[in-house]
């Protein structure tokens, strides 16, 4: 087996989520879970089948969103995997109904951080072994960084 990083484009003010899912009907029911649950995220999702014509499926509604997910999706190659691209919201808002997905069978991410995903490819084809998702740790907070964490939450109105 042959183990490979591939970096994942990451254009400012958007967010990644990458799956494992298994199920050519998982492009439209992965749409509907992001759409049902908040109609202002843009976002744009790839799908690659692991069997039959073992095509890229795409949807979403911003067409750069989707091109970026193709991209993502095709430069990874393994085969149910699943990448999201979104914008004007975050994964929090959508991760729950992402997960509640029959198909969805493996969450890998969920970030905005610069991003490499770890491949091993072998004769019959690609996987997913894990990712690395920002950077490594630099030290501990303080009583300073609690205080700008808090204020960030609060920003974001997820703390009071």
């Amino acid at each position: 087996m042959d183990i490979k990083t591939v970096k994942i484009e990451m254009p400012e003010d958007a967010n990644i989520i990458i799956g494992q899912t298994h199920f050519i009907k998982s492009i439209e029911d992965l749409y509907e879970a992001i759409i049902n649950t908040s109609a202002q995220i843009e976002f744009g999702i790839a799908f690659n089948e692991a069997s039959g014509v073992c095509l890229v499926r795409k949807d979403g509604n911003n067409e750069e969103l989707i091109r970026l997910a193709v991209t993502a999706a095709e430069t990874i190659g393994a085969g149910h995997i699943f990448v999201i691209y979104m914008k004007e919201g975050f994964p929090i808002n959508i991760l729950p109904s992402i997960k509640a997905t029959r198909e969805v069978v493996h969450i890998f991410c969920a970030t905005a951080n610069p991003l490499e995903v770890i491949v091993g490819e072998t004769q019959q084809g690609r996987g997913i072994l894990g990712v690395i998702d920002g950077y490594s740790p630099k030290g501990v907070e303080n009583d300073a960084d609690i205080q700008k964490r808090k204020d960030l939450l609060r920003k974001f109105g997820y703390k009071r």
